[in-house]
Protein backbone atom coordinates (compact mmCIF):
# COMPACT_ATOMS: atom_id res chain seq x y z
CA UNK A 1 0.00 0.00 0.00
CA UNK A 2 2.85 2.25 1.01
CA UNK A 3 4.07 1.87 -2.36
CA UNK A 4 1.32 2.50 -4.22
CA UNK A 5 0.43 5.91 -2.63
CA UNK A 6 4.59 6.65 -3.37
CA UNK A 7 3.68 5.62 -6.96
CA UNK A 8 0.78 7.67 -6.76
CA UNK A 9 2.65 10.94 -5.30
CA UNK A 10 5.37 10.74 -7.79
CA UNK A 11 2.95 10.46 -10.80
CA UNK A 12 1.45 13.74 -9.40
CA UNK A 13 4.64 15.97 -9.05
CA UNK A 14 5.44 14.72 -12.70
CA UNK A 15 2.34 15.41 -14.52
CA UNK A 16 2.06 19.20 -12.80
CA UNK A 17 4.70 20.01 -10.19
CA UNK A 18 7.30 19.25 -12.49
CA UNK A 19 8.05 22.57 -15.52
CA UNK A 20 4.81 23.89 -13.63
CA UNK A 21 2.53 21.87 -15.95
CA UNK A 22 -0.83 22.70 -13.65
CA UNK A 23 -0.67 26.07 -15.29
CA UNK A 24 -1.88 24.59 -18.30
CA UNK A 25 -4.68 23.17 -16.87
CA UNK A 26 -5.10 26.78 -15.06
CA UNK A 27 -5.09 28.21 -18.51
CA UNK A 28 -7.33 25.29 -19.93
CA UNK A 29 -9.85 26.22 -17.88
CA UNK A 30 -9.83 29.84 -18.54
CA UNK A 31 -9.90 29.62 -22.07
CA UNK A 32 -13.29 27.20 -21.50
CA UNK A 33 -15.21 29.49 -19.61
CA UNK A 34 -14.01 32.42 -21.45
CA UNK A 35 -15.47 30.45 -24.85
CA UNK A 36 -18.60 29.18 -23.14
CA UNK A 37 -19.25 32.19 -21.46
CA UNK A 38 -19.03 34.77 -24.63
CA UNK A 39 -20.63 31.84 -26.77
CA UNK A 40 -24.06 31.92 -23.95
CA UNK A 41 -24.69 35.58 -24.77
CA UNK A 42 -24.20 35.07 -28.20
CA UNK A 43 -26.68 32.34 -28.60
CA UNK A 44 -28.87 34.17 -26.59
CA UNK A 45 -28.94 37.36 -28.53
CA UNK A 46 -29.55 34.53 -32.13
CA UNK A 47 -31.93 32.63 -30.09
CA UNK A 48 -33.93 35.54 -29.01
CA UNK A 49 -34.36 36.77 -32.48
CA UNK A 50 -35.02 33.40 -34.14
CA UNK A 51 -37.57 32.38 -31.65
CA UNK A 52 -39.30 35.79 -32.25
CA UNK A 53 -39.32 35.85 -35.48
CA UNK A 54 -40.59 31.65 -35.92
CA UNK A 55 -43.20 32.28 -33.11
CA UNK A 56 -44.01 35.38 -35.38
CA UNK A 57 -44.74 33.75 -38.14
CA UNK A 58 -46.34 30.60 -36.17
CA UNK A 59 -48.93 33.04 -34.19
CA UNK A 60 -50.00 35.30 -37.15
CA UNK A 61 -49.53 32.76 -40.14
CA UNK A 62 -53.52 32.75 -40.55
CA UNK A 63 -54.40 35.89 -40.27
CA UNK A 64 -51.67 37.41 -42.35
CA UNK A 65 -52.57 34.89 -45.07
CA UNK A 66 -56.33 36.64 -45.47
CA UNK A 67 -54.23 39.62 -46.22
CA UNK A 68 -51.22 39.00 -48.20
CA UNK A 69 -48.81 41.83 -47.33
CA UNK A 70 -45.20 43.05 -48.22
CA UNK A 71 -45.13 42.41 -44.75
CA UNK A 72 -45.79 38.89 -45.03
CA UNK A 73 -43.49 38.00 -47.51
CA UNK A 74 -41.03 39.33 -45.48
CA UNK A 75 -41.50 37.48 -42.36
CA UNK A 76 -42.19 34.45 -44.60
CA UNK A 77 -38.69 34.61 -45.89
CA UNK A 78 -37.32 35.24 -42.40
CA UNK A 79 -38.97 32.36 -40.91
CA UNK A 80 -37.68 30.39 -43.96
CA UNK A 81 -34.41 31.51 -43.01
CA UNK A 82 -34.45 30.53 -39.37
CA UNK A 83 -35.86 27.49 -40.08
CA UNK A 84 -33.01 26.60 -42.55
CA UNK A 85 -30.35 27.45 -39.99
CA UNK A 86 -31.91 25.57 -37.20
CA UNK A 87 -32.43 22.69 -39.66
CA UNK A 88 -28.74 22.86 -40.82
CA UNK A 89 -27.11 23.87 -37.35
CA UNK A 90 -28.71 20.99 -35.11
CA UNK A 91 -28.30 18.36 -37.66
CA UNK A 92 -24.98 18.50 -37.88
CA UNK A 93 -21.53 17.68 -34.88
CA UNK A 94 -20.58 20.94 -33.65
CA UNK A 95 -17.14 19.86 -34.06
CA UNK A 96 -17.71 19.84 -37.80
CA UNK A 97 -19.21 23.16 -37.67
CA UNK A 98 -16.39 24.76 -35.60
CA UNK A 99 -13.76 23.41 -37.99
CA UNK A 100 -15.78 24.57 -41.08
CA UNK A 101 -15.64 27.78 -39.19
CA UNK A 102 -11.75 27.87 -38.38
CA UNK A 103 -10.47 26.40 -42.02
CA UNK A 104 -13.03 27.74 -44.17
CA UNK A 105 -14.94 30.69 -42.99
CA UNK A 106 -12.46 32.61 -40.94
CA UNK A 107 -9.33 30.92 -42.75
CA UNK A 108 -7.38 33.96 -43.23
CA UNK A 109 -7.76 34.58 -39.28
CA UNK A 110 -5.45 32.92 -36.88
CA UNK A 111 -7.41 33.78 -33.13
CA UNK A 112 -9.02 30.60 -32.78
CA UNK A 113 -10.41 31.54 -29.83
CA UNK A 114 -12.50 34.20 -31.31
CA UNK A 115 -13.40 31.41 -33.68
CA UNK A 116 -14.22 29.30 -31.07
CA UNK A 117 -16.75 31.72 -29.31
CA UNK A 118 -18.08 32.35 -32.58
CA UNK A 119 -18.73 28.56 -33.46
CA UNK A 120 -20.30 27.36 -30.55
CA UNK A 121 -22.45 30.66 -29.86
CA UNK A 122 -23.81 29.83 -33.66
CA UNK A 123 -24.35 26.17 -32.41
CA UNK A 124 -25.86 27.72 -29.05
CA UNK A 125 -28.27 29.62 -30.44
CA UNK A 126 -29.69 27.31 -32.68
CA UNK A 127 -30.89 25.22 -29.24
CA UNK A 128 -31.60 28.20 -27.37
CA UNK A 129 -33.97 29.20 -30.29
CA UNK A 130 -35.88 25.99 -29.50
CA UNK A 131 -36.17 26.65 -25.94
CA UNK A 132 -37.06 30.02 -26.22
CA UNK A 133 -39.81 29.43 -29.22
CA UNK A 134 -41.62 26.56 -26.87
CA UNK A 135 -41.49 29.22 -24.37
CA UNK A 136 -43.20 32.02 -26.34
CA UNK A 137 -45.27 29.07 -28.03
CA UNK A 138 -47.05 28.15 -24.39
CA UNK A 139 -48.54 31.74 -23.62
CA UNK A 140 -51.91 32.48 -23.90
CA UNK A 141 -53.42 34.91 -26.15
CA UNK A 142 -54.91 36.99 -23.88
CA UNK A 143 -51.38 38.01 -22.93
CA UNK A 144 -51.06 39.34 -26.61
CA UNK A 145 -54.31 40.88 -26.17
CA UNK A 146 -53.86 42.70 -22.66
CA UNK A 147 -50.61 44.56 -24.26
CA UNK A 148 -52.67 45.45 -27.33
CA UNK A 149 -55.14 46.83 -25.00
CA UNK A 150 -52.60 48.65 -23.22
CA UNK A 151 -51.77 50.43 -26.25
CA UNK A 152 -48.73 48.40 -27.30
CA UNK A 153 -47.58 47.64 -30.74
CA UNK A 154 -46.61 43.45 -31.18
CA UNK A 155 -42.79 44.01 -30.75
CA UNK A 156 -43.35 46.27 -26.97
CA UNK A 157 -46.26 43.52 -26.26
CA UNK A 158 -43.17 40.80 -26.82
CA UNK A 159 -40.47 42.96 -25.22
CA UNK A 160 -42.69 44.35 -21.94
CA UNK A 161 -44.97 41.44 -21.39
CA UNK A 162 -44.36 38.12 -23.13
CA UNK A 163 -39.99 38.07 -23.14
CA UNK A 164 -40.19 38.76 -19.27
CA UNK A 165 -42.51 35.47 -18.58
CA UNK A 166 -41.03 33.28 -20.86
CA UNK A 167 -37.39 33.94 -19.41
CA UNK A 168 -39.20 33.06 -15.98
CA UNK A 169 -40.48 29.75 -17.60
CA UNK A 170 -37.99 29.09 -19.40
CA UNK A 171 -34.86 30.01 -17.04
CA UNK A 172 -34.10 26.65 -15.89
CA UNK A 173 -33.78 24.89 -19.39
CA UNK A 174 -31.81 27.23 -20.57
CA UNK A 175 -29.03 26.68 -17.40
CA UNK A 176 -29.04 23.25 -18.48
CA UNK A 177 -28.29 24.57 -21.57
CA UNK A 178 -25.27 26.54 -20.48
CA UNK A 179 -24.08 23.44 -18.63
CA UNK A 180 -24.65 21.23 -21.91
CA UNK A 181 -22.06 23.98 -23.58
CA UNK A 182 -19.65 23.94 -21.04
CA UNK A 183 -19.45 20.08 -21.86
CA UNK A 184 -19.13 20.64 -25.51
CA UNK A 185 -16.41 22.84 -25.51
CA UNK A 186 -14.10 20.16 -24.84
CA UNK A 187 -13.20 19.68 -28.68
CA UNK A 188 -11.79 23.32 -28.96
CA UNK A 189 -8.46 21.62 -29.10
CA UNK A 190 -9.54 20.79 -32.06
CA UNK A 191 -8.54 24.42 -33.23
CA UNK A 192 -5.34 24.91 -31.45
CA UNK A 193 -6.87 26.39 -28.20
CA UNK A 194 -5.64 25.41 -25.13
CA UNK A 195 -9.03 24.58 -23.29
CA UNK A 196 -9.05 22.39 -20.27
CA UNK A 197 -8.63 18.81 -22.09
CA UNK A 198 -6.58 20.22 -25.00
CA UNK A 199 -4.12 20.68 -21.57
CA UNK A 200 -4.44 17.67 -20.07
CA UNK A 201 -3.47 16.30 -23.61
CA UNK A 202 -0.63 18.17 -23.51
CA UNK A 203 0.43 16.82 -20.38
CA UNK A 204 -0.04 13.59 -20.89
CA UNK A 205 1.81 13.79 -24.27
CA UNK A 206 4.95 15.27 -22.48
CA UNK A 207 4.79 12.83 -19.37
CA UNK A 208 3.65 10.11 -21.47
CA UNK A 209 1.08 9.45 -18.62
CA UNK A 210 -2.43 9.12 -19.55
CA UNK A 211 -4.21 8.46 -15.80
CA UNK A 212 -3.44 11.34 -13.70
CA UNK A 213 -3.71 14.50 -16.26
CA UNK A 214 -7.13 12.87 -17.59
CA UNK A 215 -9.02 11.98 -14.35
CA UNK A 216 -8.12 15.65 -13.24
CA UNK A 217 -9.65 16.91 -16.21
CA UNK A 218 -12.73 15.12 -16.30
CA UNK A 219 -12.73 15.56 -12.08
CA UNK A 220 -12.71 19.46 -12.75
CA UNK A 221 -15.38 19.08 -15.52
CA UNK A 222 -17.45 17.13 -12.73
CA UNK A 223 -16.95 20.18 -10.63
CA UNK A 224 -18.24 22.89 -12.45
CA UNK A 225 -21.17 20.62 -13.92
CA UNK A 226 -21.74 19.66 -10.24
CA UNK A 227 -21.97 23.09 -9.02
CA UNK A 228 -24.10 24.66 -11.76
CA UNK A 229 -26.62 21.76 -11.54
CA UNK A 230 -26.92 22.86 -7.72
CA UNK A 231 -27.65 26.57 -8.67
CA UNK A 232 -30.19 25.53 -11.12
CA UNK A 233 -31.60 23.83 -8.88
CA UNK A 234 -31.61 26.56 -6.21
CA UNK A 235 -33.40 28.52 -8.87
CA UNK A 236 -35.32 26.46 -9.74
CA UNK A 237 -36.42 26.17 -6.02
CA UNK A 238 -36.97 29.61 -6.01
CA UNK A 239 -38.75 30.19 -8.81
CA UNK A 240 -41.89 27.78 -7.70
CA UNK A 241 -41.48 29.95 -4.53
CA UNK A 242 -42.30 32.92 -6.26
CA UNK A 243 -45.37 31.32 -7.77
CA UNK A 244 -46.85 30.22 -4.92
Amino acid sequence: MATYFAELKNDFILNFIDEGRWRWLWEGLGNTLIITFVALLMGLAIGIVIAAVRSTFDKNRESMEMHKGFGYYVLKLSNAICHLYLTVIRGTPVVVQLLIMYFIVFATSRDSLMVAMIAFGINSGAYVAEILRGGIMSIDNGQFEAGRSLGFNYIQTMIYIIIPQVFKNVLPVLCNEFIVLLKETSVAGYVGIVDLTKAGDLIRGRTFSAFMPLIAVALIYLIMVVILTALVGVLERRLRKNER
